[in-house]
């Protein structure tokens, strides 16, 4: 089974040695995506500003590997102060619905420059022939 790369010109990339998706067969794997721009300056904001462009950047991410925030099968939250992390759920539920993707949260973890991250796992939707 090959291994891909999917992605368009505009797809958010970083500047660091890292794709921004890896695709083997049907599964996506979607690396970190944070609050940063195009050109993957860090948009420094709230909690829910910097959260919601993070997920914006999945969702840019995942369409243009042929995914969408429905086909996300597991997530990696990693939320720098632990007294985020009720906003957290509640935006989270905005953006996946029941039956919720698996999900891992991690506290604690993150630098000064950022206040969340999120990378995922998700399936690529079937081509129409």
């Amino acid at each position: 089974m090959s291994i891909e790369y999917p992605g368009k010109s505009d797809t958010p990339r970083s500047h660091l040695p890292f794709s921004p998706a890896t695709q083997v067969g049907d599964l996506l794997f979607v690396s970190g995506q944070a609050s940063v721009d195009v050109t993957g300056k860090i948009i420094s904001d709230t909690f829910e500003g910097e959260m919601r462009r993070s997920i914006e950047n999945l969702r840019k991410v995942l369409e243009d590997a042929d995914s969408d925030l429905a086909h996300v099968v597991q997530t990696r939250n990693y939320v720098r102060d632990p007294e985020d992390v009720a906003e957290f759920n509640q935006i989270y539920g905005e953006y996946f619905s029941a039956p919720f993707p698996a999900r891992t949260t991690i506290t604690n973890c993150l630098g000064p420059n950022l206040r969340y991250e999120i990378d995922c796992v998700a399936v690529v939707r079937k081509k129409r022939s």
